[in-house]
């Protein structure tokens, strides 16, 4: 449902619904100082946040769409201005205000070259050494005049020193550079540099035009998050071909949510017992994660879900035998899960590493935008399962689990709860449906709206997930946008090894669990 809001004449769209589509000349284009009065008035809401802010080439302009999230009143509201590509923009900062933006408008800078005045530190997001001397091309490439090096933030003074971890590290994990600034073995400053894999991932959405390859870009986006990214881009491509996939089949693609879930939460509950050498924690977990994964794989033949969601349809509908399997493994895990974290947060040792480390605040989360899980073990009530329901969602109220905390102890008791919500959510789907269908094939070949924009919103483990498009006339897409949760949280991670030892970083960095790749598209 489109709804346009008359403040002062027509500023924005207001959806209802998640996904939406709207046509590109439905979209209010507001002059830059009106934009910037309309975020100043929205973000003053505490329940609202910023889901996306970028810029796409039309002609000779750049097209900037911002959409902002009213939580509490279940609301998505798009606004857009308009500037011309040459000479480039120059634009008065959002991040002054609103902290959120600085990710936004440091990529919009990196990509398009338009300069954000009093930014605080317009430092790469992806290209390193970028400097401010950038040109876009007709195809959006971005071109360095000259290459600085990255600008680092520097502490001075008796005693302090630097630590710099990676960007390769140990065992297989992704790249990422971390810079400690610290006074003996406290950390005053974490400095996290990304961008270090380049895959193209949006441009070779714009490059693939079958609806099989598209999908299996989409699964790839983020490994441990197949389900979750795959969600969003079904859904999202479905609203723009006008299709609505059948409520079993919504409701599976839940069911294979919060497996994904469920897997990656007690994944991460072995891992942070591995980093305070408590075995018995690390061992069982693992098992457990490992009944989950093989669970998913019996049903579609991938331990992640991959080809598990396809747009309009299912290559793999649940059966009678396979539901058997799930409430039985379901039922040891749930058993299982329930006695070793009842060890876990009863005891001395594991309680004294977890609790008071690692702390970020209600006001901290919420001034960074932080989403998912990082801001809702903090305090701040973020899921757009609740805010903006999507698939089966739809059909029920989901209450998500708040805590307050902010430090490691909560990060992980949100985990603990969450897995036992999940395995109730899991069984009400079950309950009452009839999965014994025809089978509904997925669907590859269909036509967009022409002219379109469209946004998709699902929340991964991590949390908010977005995918959006912009459609030419023919129904092209021309502009495709991904946003993973760890876009928001890296942030996160920054503040809360703020003071505390540096050998406590491992635990905090466990304890969110951030994606580099869903960072580095």
């Amino acid at each position: 449902m489109i709804e346009k809001r008359d403040d002062r004449d027509i500023m924005m769209v207001v959806m209802k619904s998640n996904p939406f589509v709207v046509q590109v000349k439905d979209i209010p284009v507001l002059d830059y100082p009106s934009f910037m009065d309309k975020i100043n008035l929205l973000m003053a809401d505490e329940g609202c946040h910023i889901v996306t802010y970028h810029a796409v080439p039309l002609g000779a302009a750049l097209r900037f769409f911002c959409c902002i999230a009213s939580d509490s009143d279940h609301l998505l509201i798009l606004l857009s201005h308009e500037q011309q590509a040459s000479p480039l923009p120059v634009l008065d900062s959002l991040t002054v205000s609103h902290p959120s933006f600085h990710m936004f408008e440091r990529e919009i800078r990196e990509q398009y070259g338009v300069e954000f005045t009093g930014h605080p530190w317009m430092k790469p997001v992806r290209l390193h050494n970028l400097d401010a001397g950038c040109r876009m091309q007709d195809a959006g490439i971005i071109h360095p005049a000259s290459r600085i090096p990255y600008p680092f933030y520097s502490i001075e003074g008796e005693g302090i020193h630097e630590v710099g971890v990676g960007p390769i590290h140990a065992g297989i994990i992704e790249p990422g550079y971390f810079r400690f600034s610290c006074n003996g073995e406290k950390v005053l400053h974490l400095e996290i540099q990304l961008g270090f894999q380049h895959r193209g991932i949006e441009s070779i959405f714009l490059e693939k035009h079958s609806g099989i390859q598209r999908a299996v870009l989409a699964e790839s986006i983020s490994g441990d998050t197949a389900v979750g990214h795959s969600i969003a881009h079904a859904q999202l491509l479905e609203t723009l071909a006008g299709i609505t996939p059948a409520k079993v089949v919504q409701s599976e693609r839940i069911i294979a949510l919060e497996l994904e879930r469920i897997a990656v939460h007690i994944g991460d509950t072995a891992a942070l017992c591995t980093d305070i050498a408590y075995q018995f924690g690390q061992v069982v977990n693992e098992a457990l994660r490992t009944i989950i994964i093989n669970t998913t794989q019996s049903w579609c033949g991938n331990r992640f879900g991959k080809g598990l969601v396809r747009t309009g349809g299912s290559h793999y509908p649940l059966s009678g035998g396979f539901i058997k399997i799930l409430l039985s493994n379901l039922k040891e895990v749930e058993e299982r899960y329930g006695q070793i974290t009842h060890e876990m947060f009863t005891n001395p040792s594991v309680l004294s590493r977890f609790e008071g480390i690692g702390k970020v605040s209600a006001r901290q989360a919420g001034m960074i935008g932080a989403v998912g899980m990082a801001a809702r073990s903090s305090g701040v009530n973020r899921d757009i399962r609740w805010s903006h329901p999507f698939q089966a969602f739809t059909d029920s109220v989901y209450e998500p689990v708040t805590l307050h905390q902010g430090d490691v102890w909560a990060r992980a008791m949100l985990r603990k709860q969450e897995v036992e919500k999940s395995i109730l959510l899991i069984r009400d789907l079950l309950t009452g449906k009839d999965f014994e269908r025809d089978l509904a094939q997925p669907l590859y070949e269909f036509k967009l709206q022409p002219a379109s924009f469209a946004l998709s919103l699902a929340e991964g483990w991590r949390g908010e997930i977005m995918h959006s498009a912009v459609t030419d006339q023919n129904g092209n897409i021309i502009h495709y946008k991904v946003k993973d949760p760890s876009f928001h949280n890296w942030m996160a991670l920054a503040l809360a090894v703020r003071n505390q030892e540096i050998s406590d970083f491992p635990l905090c960095n466990k304890s969110f669990n951030l994606s580099y790749c869903g960072n580095d598209l």
